[in-house]
């Protein structure tokens, strides 16, 4: 009896782990296929809008969820798909800017957030003087990596005003090879160089 018992936690935990497994795989793909989708219709976006002068910018006013451009990180060979929230629903299709936070060309501080196991996989392999070239429907800007450092996961003291200076802070949960929820986050502080 006790056998039988055994044989059957045993079957009854393998598939678990089985079940488990398999979820994981498809939410893993699945948040691939969303920014693939997502990073498509950032690329339509941008191309479909002309280059404007730089006195004359109309920055839109974008929805949750919206695809708003494209996180370029030349050092890793990445192009991102940025969507407007950070929420995770947001999150799992790309590279979240942070609601509240400017926009390039509007000098003040922007703030960008991603998964480090998703959009953010390879950002281990990034550092102090890579850059970040964000592409959007009104112009391309290009930031330079100045500062790294880690926070708590809780710390929000990093999301704060710095007008007139336009500032790109790039968020994302660390340690890097953590599974789980991380207890802090890795920021990246880039300053516009064009």
């Amino acid at each position: 009896m006790a056998k039988k018992i055994f044989s059957f936690v045993t079957v009854l935990l393998i598939a678990a782990g089985v079940t488990l497994t398999g979820y994981s795989i498809f939410n893993i793909w699945n948040s691939a296929q969303q920014q693939d989708k997502l990073l498509v219709e950032a690329k339509g976006l941008i191309s479909e809008s002309p280059p404007q002068e730089e006195e004359e910018i109309d920055i839109p006013d974008f929805q949750i969820g919206d695809a708003i451009g494209i996180l370029e990180v030349p050092k890793i060979d990445e192009e991102l798909p940025i969507v407007e929230g950070t929420d995770s629903e947001q999150l799992r299709k790309g590279v979240g800017h942070y609601i509240g936070t400017a926009l390039p060309n509007q000098n003040d501080q922007i703030v960008l957030s991603g998964h480090r196991d998703t959009v953010f996989k390879k950002f281990d392999q990034i550092g102090i003087g890579d850059q970040f070239i964000v592409k959007l429907q009104y112009g391309e800007f290009t930031y330079e990596i100045v500062d790294t450092k880690i926070v708590d996961a809780d710390d929000l003291t990093v999301i704060k005003p710095t007008a007139p200076e336009e500032i790109l802070t790039v968020t994302t949960c660390y340690p890097f090879g953590y599974i789980g929820d991380a207890p802090e986050r890795f920021i990246f502080t880039a300053k516009r160089v064009d």
